[in-house]
């Protein structure tokens, strides 16, 4: 079988130039490359016969870009025309969209392919993949494992090269955290930076769209074409378009570089804290300035997203009540039964659970005690970060406190499953830009990555960064061959 799916997307762009390949071919070697690996159940719902007429479609269209022809998955909140989304829900089990999100309009002008929808947590609630109503996905690195949440079918097909590409969305670490524990590149741009118009809503005042890819360049190239001011989408940024990959290959000595204490305390396991000081150490090797620096409230980052999050969400999932689309209650008495049968039964217990809470929390005076106080705080987390990115180009830290855990662990305390995000949540209170490296793997050979965090909309810093550090460790991150190699930095 071929094996085009493992070139990077610059060769098999020139490929695609030359004629040595169609996009065919590129389409039929993924979709065997999922039949293969069904059992990783990283898809909700594939688009194979769509898929196939595109790519012929595009066989007599000239090759004007670098994405032209390229497979891409899409996470299941993403609104896809005519192609179901469910959001890993029961609720919209049969939802097809009349519209596109924005972001798919964007890749379709560039003629990639869209290939399926991706296993999720239902409606992004999670934090393992779990939540989600048509199973977990799995990680390939190891398929008794999580590949974490909530973007997690994304994080596990582009980790085991079904797709060299996907999209997926980061409320409080969902790009960033499956992206450490399958080993690839996640980032979540700064809030603004893309649209979310299409994009089902979880927390508006935090979601947002990113790119999921198998290495730095393609990430950034990835995020030059979905990024954008959207006139649908008023949260949306209007910035000058720029090129996230014009600083890779640049020299990082001089940059100066900040370390929250907490990020490197005790709620990181040793084997990640280890290979994190590792790098540490070769930044400083490198020439880099690294100083560990204090900031404010970000060890109460969790409550805080639990308060603003399930607030916000209470009110977004209000929409699905059974009367204008998804499941509905068949038979009801009257209205009220309505209502109350369809999102009992609708919904998984993780997200009437963020329902409930986030009604309770704005309900009458609790607003002002739980949510007003929240926001307040969170203020004072994006100022400290400010704060410091007046001194600092970066600040970094490990991506997660451990390596993927097994999927059938179970959480007696459903609060538990919110501790898997502690260090990637801050990012999403203040809006920053967040990216996951992977930078080495655990004893069992389980991915770690470094977390990256940027000031607002310099994401070509950080790419400079991280694709430094990428070429510099030269690891091997195939979860097909199990094997590292030129892990220099263990």
């Amino acid at each position: 079988m071929s094996k085009y799916l493992d070139l990077s997307i610059k060769e098999i762009n020139d490929l695609l130039k030359s004629k040595k390949i169609k996009p065919l071919d590129l389409v039929l070697e993924c979709f065997a490359r999922i039949k293969e690996n069904e059992d990783l159940n990283a898809f909700i719902t594939f688009d194979e016969e769509n898929a196939i007429k595109k790519a012929k479609e595009l066989e007599n269209v000239e090759v004007d870009n670098l994405f032209f022809g390229i497979p891409i998955a899409i996470k299941d909140n993403i609104c896809t025309l005519g192609l179901r989304t469910t959001c890993a829900s029961k609720i919209l089990e049969n939802f097809i969209p009349i519209y596109n999100a924005t972001v798919i309009d964007k890749i379709n002008e560039k003629h990639m392919i869209i290939v399926g929808k991706t296993n999720m947590d239902e409606f992004a609630m999670g934090s393992c993949s779990k939540t989600s109503y048509f199973g977990a996905p799995h990680n390939p690195w190891n398929k008794d494992k999580i590949t974490g949440g909530s973007s997690g079918g994304s994080a596990s097909c582009v980790s085991n090269r079904i797709v060299p590409l996907a999209l997926g969305s980061d409320t409080g670490g969902s790009i960033r955290q499956p992206a450490s524990l399958c080993g690839i590149v996640g980032m979540k741009p700064t809030y603004g930076r893309v649209s979310r118009y299409g994009l089902v809503a979880f927390a508006s005042s935090m979601d947002q769209i990113g790119p999921m890819t198998r290495n730095v360049f393609e990430n950034a190239s990835l995020l030059n074409i979905i990024c954008g001011k959207d006139h649908k989408d008023l949260t949306s940024a209007d910035k000058d378009e720029e090129d996230f990959t014009r600083f890779i290959g640049e020299d990082i000595k001089g940059m100066k570089i900040a370390i929250p204490n907490y990020f490197v305390s005790s709620v990181v396991s040793s084997q990640v804290l280890d290979k994190f000081n590792n790098i540490v150490d070769l930044l400083k090797k490198k020439g880099c300035i690294v100083d560990y620096v204090d900031i404010d409230y970000i060890e109460n980052a969790v409550t805080l997203y639990q308060i603003l999050a399930m607030g916000e969400a209470s009110g977004n999932l209000a929409r699905f009540d059974g009367v204008r689309y998804g499941y509905s209650y068949p038979n009801p008495k009257n209205l009220e039964e309505l209502y109350t049968k369809t999102r009992q039964i609708g919904f998984g217990d993780e997200v009437k659970r963020r329902i409930m809470v986030g009604s309770f929390i704005l309900s009458g005076e609790n607003a002002k005690i739980y949510y007003d106080k929240a926001m307040s705080i969170r203020d004072d987390i994006k100022k400290s970060f400010e704060e410091k990115f007046k001194k600092y180009d970066l600040i970094i830290g490990p991506t997660t406190t451990d390596v993927a855990y097994d999927i059938k662990k179970e959480f007696n305390d459903p609060s538990k499953s919110f501790l898997d995000d502690v260090l990637v949540i801050p990012v999403n209170m203040a809006g920053l830009p967040g990216l996951s490296l992977p930078v080495g793997f655990s004893c069992e050979k389980l991915p770690i990555g470094l977390h990256i965090i940027g000031n607002y909309f310099e994401e070509a810093k950080m790419y400079k960064f991280a694709a430094y550090l990428e070429k510099e460790l030269s690891l091997n991150l195939d979860p097909r061959s199990k094997a590292k190699r030129g892990d220099r930095y263990e």
